[in-house]
């Protein structure tokens, strides 16, 4: 049975390291996201972030998933970080003609800002969101310090995005950077990754999570229970989340996000997550043997 009270997915859904282990083991690249999609019901458009597809890429994408299957895609880096948010009516333009043929199957789009874009730039920000088309959801992403301040800066952001029915995004890195490591792949994350505090308040009816932890479940757990009590609860409000789990190195991103889905079906009535292909591919490789 498919997931529907929430949705739930990985940062990405090509990683070729995924063969045998979450995909099947004769899973070619071209079937990466249909395989993925008989599991999860979302995912982190972040290719979207470093240029804009082409139109024919878009419409495969939308021929692979499923119904009610959601991409959640970045805004392109020359809106936000480039023009921050200034003077790119003709690149917005072209992104949204980009994203028609996916309109069903569209999560909030992800409006991340630069640490530099700050309570100076809210003029540009009200601007910007004034602007975007209504019959899309959005979730912006603030990384400057200012807007944690639990002060004017923090409500008057939180009043903007209200006004517009947009989501801010949680991005949750606690655990991240709560281990002690030598390993310099670790260590590349946690510089990469920001280190802010963390809300869990919202601001419409699709509140974002992007948790990042450790790659080993178990010591992810106490987070991971944290926020299924509180999507429980987001669930039991009404509210649709949208969760994303990450890790350090992505391939134990499923593995997490499976953990989370069974903490979450403990506590609300949810139908279980899929198999995945991998696992489906064992059993019916056993069924042949009867």
């Amino acid at each position: 049975m498919a997931i529907t009270r929430y949705h739930i997915g990985c940062p990405v859904w090509k990683h070729k390291a995924w063969v045998g282990e979450f995909f099947s083991d004769d899973a070619k690249p071209s079937e990466f996201l249909k395989q993925y999609a008989s599991v999860f019901n979302a995912v982190e458009g972040n290719n979207t972030f470093y240029g804009m597809p082409a139109d024919s890429t878009i419409q495969k994408w939308v021929d692979e998933v499923n119904d009610g299957f959601k991409f959640c895609f970045k805004m392109p880096r020359v809106i936000t970080h480039d023009h921050r948010l200034r003077g790119s009516e003709h690149e917005l333009e072209r992104f949204f003609e980009l994203m028609e043929p996916a309109s069903d199957h569209l999560g909030p789009f992800m409006i991340q800002l630069a640490q530099s874009f700050g309570p100076d730039d809210m003029p540009y920000l009200e601007r910007f969101l004034d602007q975007l088309p209504a019959r899309y959801s959005y979730a912006l992403e603030v990384r400057h310090p200012d807007f944690f301040d639990k002060g004017r800066h923090e409500r008057r952001l939180n009043r903007l995005l209200q006004s517009y029915h947009a989501d801010r995004v949680i991005f949750d890195t606690r655990k991240l950077h709560a281990i002690n490591t030598d390993d310099p792949d670790l260590i590349k994350v946690q510089r990469r990754k920001p280190q802010l505090p963390v809300r869990f308040e919202t601001t419409s009816s699709r509140p974002v999570v992007r948790f990042v932890g450790n790659n080993n479940v178990a010591d992810n757990l106490p987070y991971l229970k944290e926020w299924a009590i509180i999507t429980a609860e987001w669930i039991r409000e009404g509210l649709h989340p949208y969760i994303f789990i990450h890790a350090p190195n992505e391939f134990y991103a499923p593995a997490n996000a499976r953990r989370f889905h069974r903490l979450l079906a403990d506590m609300v009535d949810l139908d279980p997550m899929p198999q995945w292909p991998a696992d489906r591919q064992d059993r019916e490789g056993q069924m042949r043997l009867f």
